[in-house]
């Protein structure tokens, strides 16, 4: 091929290009004129819309649809760009300015997305016609839609002329360069033509292409090293995503393991400030139960000894041994990590999984040893406890430690309970002194039968409360219990109250009466101060404890009674047999089984027990808040020699409760007997005590009105006492006197 030959060709191919690349330029610009023309309209469009929409919006808050629809028309005519406008509201066209119906399609074409912005749309005709729809919501859409269609057409005429325009001008101008340009581009035209489009194509976004030039100069070192640039920035961001994908992995990892660990460190310092082991197992239960979709928990927890296992649950708190403790840890012990059984495996049978059908669980271990575990109850295929796993053990062992110092809290509370006495107090008798519970155990003892009981003590001892825990906790509990004063009725009349009489039996017999031991059939007959009774009535009173059978005074039916008696006195009835005052036989046939009562004196330690008793009661009844007593206020009790037992006790706080001031009962508050036991005497100048008691008598008797119950609540003293200290100092009521 000759050089004349190869100019040609080079000079035809140089040709081709320039014309194409003339064609190719005049195509661009008319193509971003085209675009800027479009970005135009949009403009103004969005500019449109966004004005008529807010001088729609009042024309449509007052309704007037005519100016609406002339405000339409009005804008359509002043911009030959606008197509059409609608206002739509509630699908309900409100103006438009088509000449006929619009079109169905039209109104669904496009929506609004966003209740302050519009929504631009390209939409075409039936007629092929394209229209810039724009979608503007009306007063943030409460008062509807505007729809304004922008025609396409004047900017493509625009673009189609600016087309031809450029086209002969560049035509123009590249033929003039042509023959001065064509020697100096014929090598580097064809090189950096197809390195324009690789840089088009990047600019497009398409990082992955390459660039395949070979040549000699400038141009060939330029699409190497742009070849070259393109590989390393391909390979850098492809790492980059992966090390991405992973950060993003890992960040995600570690914010669940922060929301675990925080979590368990919550929980493992609530569980720490809790020292009972029900308060941290249902803590936990309810704290599992936010992180598990399954409801049903049970916690159980060996003892300190591993011979006992605590269930605790929301709906029960037991505790099982034997058997079903040893199947229990035999199943745990045999477990590395958590597991999960059909319910008919699980080695115990819980009412709180009657609805699951498989049991999952956790055990907890302390040094190895397990200590227990938490079980959970699904009701079928969940995976809730799957997916949080890791959360729930880490959670067991933050709080495995609180658990364990629980157990053993327990223990020790057990075992002080268990050395100190646990009880303090049996069927409504308080006290924890070891004569107090052999008191207990004799009531234990002779409850079960029938047999009569003597229940000797001081005044005040509580032989009412013996009786009645013996007729408590005996086969008559359900019967009448019925008490009977000897010591309040005289002898005239001790009879008819024991016996009940016929009408006309005696004056004032009116009508037939029931007597205590007939009322008291199937149950129990307690006879309080029974050496106050004469020797006529016990004859009688022998009769019925040998033959269960009585009469009625003036009756001549014999009755058979099914009673139990229990008789009670604060004298020693063996001296009165021997002074010829007591029926030996009578006496025999009470004192089957005797239980002779502590005094208060003999059983201090009983003290601060009664008196917080007491005090918790009368605060209580007194709307007041008394805490406890004060230091020496409880040593004035304690020193104090109680003559009047129990009842000065409880009458004594009930004193001070009256008198307190503040959340405490302090010595002032006291009765004056126990601040100082030698005033009485004292203030009385060597007066008898005899008269002096005589006079103390007679002054509470008549602060009560002669009421013998209130006086004797009043001294702090039984009422039978109050009868035997009238009968000692022959004082009779005025009434009685009169």
């Amino acid at each position: 091929m000759g050089p004349a030959s190869l100019r040609k060709k080079l000079t035809l191919i140089i040709t081709a290009i320039v014309i194409i690349s003339g064609i190719i330029i005049s195509l661009l610009v008319t193509n971003r004129y085209k675009n800027s023309l479009f970005q135009v309209a949009l403009a103004q469009a969005d500019n449109i819309a966004q004005n008529l929409a807010l001088e729609a919006a009042d024309i449509i808050l007052i309704n007037d649809r005519m100016a609406l629809q002339k405000l339409l028309d009005y804008r359509k005519k002043s911009n030959p760009t606008v197509g059409y406008l609608f206002i739509v509201n509630n699908r309900q066209i409100l103006a438009h300015t088509f000449d006929d119906n619009i079109p169905a399609d039209l109104i669904k074409a496009n929506q609004t997305m966003d209740k302050l912005q519009g929504h631009i749309q390209k939409i075409i005709s039936t007629g092929g016609d394209k229209y810039i729809d724009v979608a503007w919501p009306i007063f943030e859409g409460k008062a509807g839609v505007l729809r304004l269609g922008i025609s396409e057409k004047p900017y493509m005429d625009k673009a189609v002329s600016l087309w031809y325009q450029m086209s002969f001008i560049i035509i123009g101008i590249l033929i003039t360069s042509l023959f001065v340009a064509h020697l100096f581009i014929k090598r580097i035209t064809r090189p950096l033509q197809e390195l324009t489009r690789t840089v088009e194509k990047i600019d497009h976004g398409d990082a992955e292409v390459k660039i395949n030039l070979t040549g000699d100069g400038e141009v060939g070192l330029l699409s190497a090293s742009f070849s070259n640039m393109l590989k390393r920035i391909n390979a850098n961001t492809q790492k980059l995503k992966t090390y991405a994908a992973r950060l993003k992995d890992k960040n995600i990892e570690l914010a669940r393991a922060q929301r675990q660990t925080r979590t368990s460190f919550e929980i493992a310092k609530e569980t720490g400030a809790l020292l009972r082991l029900d308060e941290i197992c249902i803590y936990l239960i309810q704290k599992l139960q936010d992180i598990v979709t399954c409801r049903q928990m049970v916690m159980l927890i060996f003892n300190g000894s591993r011979d006992q296992v605590f269930v605790h649950s929301e709906n029960e708190n037991l505790a099982l041994d034997g058997e079903k403790t040893s199947a229990f840890k035999d199943y745990l012990e045999s477990l590395e990590h958590h597991d999960f059984k059909a319910k008919e495996e699980f080695p115990l049978k819980l009412s709180d999984f009657n609805s699951a059908k498989r049991i999952a669980s956790f055990p907890l271990r302390h040094e190895g040893v397990v200590i227990g575990a938490i079980c959970i109850g699904c009701p079928g295929d969940c995976q809730c406890v799957t997916k949080e796993l890791e959360v729930i053990e880490l959670i067991l062992n933050q709080t495995t430690t609180s658990i364990l110092r629980a157990v053993f809290h327990g223990d020790e509370i057990h075992d002080l309970e268990k050395k100190a006495g646990r009880k303090t107090g049996f069927s409504g008798i308080l006290g924890k002194d070891p004569k107090m519970h052999i008191i207990y155990k004799m009531i234990k003892d002779v409850s079960v039968s029938d047999a009569t009981v003597l229940i000797q003590g001081e005044s005040g001892t509580g032989k009412e409360l013996v009786a009645q825990a013996i007729h408590d906790n005996s086969p008559r509990k359900d019967h009448p219990f019925i008490v009977i004063n000897c010591s309040a009725y005289p002898a005239t009349l001790l009879e008819s109250e024991l016996f009940g009489h016929e009408k006309g039996s005696f004056t004032g017999a009116d009508k037939r009466k029931s007597g205590r031991f007939e009322q008291a059939d199937g149950g129990t007959v307690f006879l309080d101060e029974i050496g106050e009774i004469d020797l006529s009535a016990q004859v009688k009173l022998l009769r019925v404890l040998q033959t269960k059978k009585i009469e009625r005074i003036g009756g001549t039916h014999t009755l058979n009674i099914d009673v139990r008696i229990l008789a009670a006195t604060n004298k020693n009835l063996l001296n009165q047999v021997k002074k010829g005052q007591f029926r030996e036989d009578l006496f025999y046939r009470l004192n089957v089984i005797p239980i002779n009562l502590p005094s208060l004196g003999m059983r201090r330690n009983d003290i601060p027990l009664l008196a917080r008793h007491f005090l918790n009661n009368f605060a209580i009844q007194e709307n007041k808040i008394i805490k406890d007593f004060s230091s020496n206020a409880m040593r004035i009790l304690l020193d104090y020699s109680w003559p009047g037992n129990v009842r000065e006790l409880e009458n004594s706080v009930e004193h001070a409760v009256v008198l307190a001031k503040d959340n405490h009962i302090h010595t002032s508050d006291l009765p004056l007997a126990l601040q100082d036991p030698d005033t009485l005497i004292l203030r009385n100048n060597g007066t008898r005590l005899r008269d002096i008691e005589e006079q103390h008598l007679i002054k509470a008797l008549e602060a009560c009105n002669w009421n013998k119950k209130a006086a004797a609540d009043h001294l702090g003293i039984g009422r039978s006492t109050l009868y035997v200290k009238l009968k000692k100092f022959n004082i009779a009521s005025p009434s009685q006197d009169g």
